[in-house]
C-alpha cells in the first residue's frame, strides 16, 4: 500500500466513525459527483491529514469547526454535520449550545441565533432517533 492510499484508507475509516451515513458522508459525497478529487482531498488532507493529527482529541477539534462554522455564518450543512459528529463523540446539547454562544462577539448576533437554529433542528432529530445512530436522546437533553 503507498502513503497515498494509507491516507486515504485512515481518512475513509475516520469520515466513517464520524460521519458515516449522515450529514458530513452526504455532503462529500455529493460533492464527489461534481468533482471527484474533492472527496479525495478531503479524505486525504482534511481527515487523515488534519484530523488524525496528535495533540487534539477528535470531540475538542469538533467544537473548533462548529465554532469555525458559527463564525462564517453560512455553512449550514457543514455546521449540522459537525454537530452530528460532536453528538457521536459524546458532546452533550448543553456543550454544543455553550460552543455557539461562545462565538456571539466574534460570529455577531444573527449567525449565531442561525447556528443555535440549526443545533435546534439537528437536536430534534437526534431526539427522534431518525438522523444520528451512536448518540441517544441523552445527548440532546
Amino acid at each position: 500500500m503507498t502513503p497515498h492510499e494509507d491516507d486515504y484508507r485512515r481518512g475513509r475509516e475516520l469520515m466513517d466513525r464520524l460521519h458515516g451515513g449522515r450529514a458530513g458522508e452526504r455532503l462529500v459525497e455529493s460533492l464527489a459527483e461534481v468533482c471527484p478529487d474533492f472527496a479525495t482531498m478531503t479524505l486525504e488532507w482534511a481527515m487523515a491529514g488534519i484530523m488524525a493529527r496528535p495533540g487534539l482529541d477528535l470531540l475538542t477539534r469538533e467544537f473548533l469547526l462548529i465554532a469555525s462554522c458559527v463564525t462564517l455564518g453560512h455553512v449550514v450543512p457543514q455546521l449540522e454535520a459537525h454537530i452530528e459528529a460532536a453528538l457521536k463523540l459524546g458532546a452533550n446539547r448543553e456543550q454544543v449550545i455553550e460552543v455557539i454562544l461562545q462565538m456571539m462577539f466574534y460570529a455577531g448576533g444573527a449567525a449565531t441565533a442561525n447556528a443555535l437554529g440549526t443545533a435546534k433542528r439537528v437536536f430534534e432529530r437526534v431526539a427522534a432517533g431518525t438522523h444520528l445512530e451512536g448518540a441517544g436522546p441523552a445527548a440532546v437533553r
